[in-house]
């Protein structure tokens, strides 16, 4: 039988289709016995809180089943993706663990790598005399590589500790999720940075970012959940640091303009990784739409004054930098606490910083169903090859 052009692209069409759509391989629930994360506060379990100091609270306000180890009023969105019950079953386990939190810590599902001010590239300036976190994405990388050697070592040693490291066989089976960039901004426009040198140093940044996901990938890693950065423009620290033109939303168009292009870049290095390791699954995320969203029509959801700050004090944001949320600060000649807002459910911002744990719900809920996905795939099916359709 002979085929014309026609037919043979029909026939790539529906063969493309019908991998999407045929039950064996689509409908078919990935297994994630375990999950490695890297990022920056946005996902950050307790890692520099056991570096440094835990945040005062009323951090962790919203969810008191856990010490003030997030900076949020509670929990993240990577905690939201450990309790998903729509992901594979095996994703229903205790949640993720910090890497650097020694502390009676169980690390048989996974571990958590993301630390608060942390960044793609090495910093100049670091805590506690800068302003970034010391733990960088290489550094990061490099904590991996050591949790996954002396693990092992420890599982072969035996013992009461063996049972808490993961199994070797759960490394090439784990998600592994990122969350970072956003400091990557951030610090630098906060170290005077304009944004055209910023802009400038994208393209190095998203290469240090898919440098560390091959390195991960010749380690075992074989599915990527990456998310993009949100919109840094309508965070209050930057409104009230760095006045500028506003969009329709009340955000500062020029930043978020920023964060959309070093996106843009994100998701050119993605494309590239899929077809260098077509074996390998590379999901890129867009969190920056859902939590953008949140600004440009709060009310549908359910949220309201999306671009104050609820734990802060000072200006029309409710943030200042010298009065933090949890700072004790002088007030009319008495000492007070930085507090909360009394809903922090309906808001948006936590610190000026950071989102609430009902915003980081709301993005969890969005990009789990697999909507705001390049593949648009749900987390549940995140390991499923498509590499060589485009979309």
């Amino acid at each position: 039988m002979e085929f014309s052009g026609t037919n043979l692209s029909f026939c790539f069409l529906f063969i493309a289709f019908a991998t999407i759509l045929n039950p064996i391989f689509a409908l078919k629930s990935c297994e994630f016995p375990a999950i490695f994360n890297f990022g920056d506060s946005n996902s950050d379990t307790g890692a520099m809180p056991a570096a440094f100091l835990p945040p005062n609270p009323p951090y962790g306000k919203t969810y008191v089943q856990m010490t003030p180890e997030r900076y949020s009023d509670g929990r993240l969105i990577i905690d939201f993706t450990v309790l998903n019950k729509l992901s594979a079953q095996s994703l229903n386990h205790p949640y993720l663990s910090a890497y650097l939190n020694s502390m009676g810590t169980n690390f048989s599902r996974g571990a958590n790598f993301a630390a608060a001010g942390s960044t793609i590239r090495i910093p100049t300036s670091i805590i506690p005399h800068g302003i970034s976190s010391p733990f960088s994405l290489d550094v990061q990388l490099q904590q991996f590589l050591q949790f996954k050697l002396k693990s092992q070592l420890i599982r072969k040693q035996g013992g009461v500790f063996a049972t808490l490291m993961p199994k070797e066989e759960l490394f090439p089976k784990a998600l592994y999720t990122f969350d970072i960039g956003q400091n990557d901004i951030g610090d630098a426009l906060l170290s005077k940075l304009t944004i055209e040198e910023v802009n400038a140093s994208v393209p190095d940044v998203v290469n240090r970012f898919s440098a560390n996901i091959q390195s991960i990938y010749n380690l075992g890693g074989r599915t990527f959940w990456i998310h993009n950065t949100g919109p840094i423009g309508c965070l209050p620290y930057i409104l009230a640091n760095f006045p500028s033109e506003k969009d329709d939303a009340g955000c500062a168009k020029p930043y978020n303009e920023l964060a959309q292009y070093f996106n843009a870049k994100l998701n050119e290095s993605i494309v590239h990784l899929r077809k260098n390791y077509p074996w390998a699954a590379f999901i890129y995320v867009d969190v920056y739409s859902v939590k953008y969203s949140l600004y440009t029509t709060p009310i549908k959801y359910g949220f309201e004054l999306p671009l104050m700050a609820c734990c802060g004090y000072g200006g029309m944001y409710n943030y200042s930098n010298n009065a933090g949320c949890g700072a004790k600060i002088v007030v009319n000649g008495s000492e007070v606490v930085v507090g909360s807002c009394d809903r922090p459910w309906v808001r948006v911002n936590w610190d000026g910083i950071h989102y609430t744990e009902a915003a980081n719900k709301f993005v969890f809920d969005q990009i789990s169903s697999g909507a705001f996905s390049q593949p648009p795939v749900p987390l549940s099916m995140s390991c499923m090859r498509f590499n060589n359709i485009a979309f």
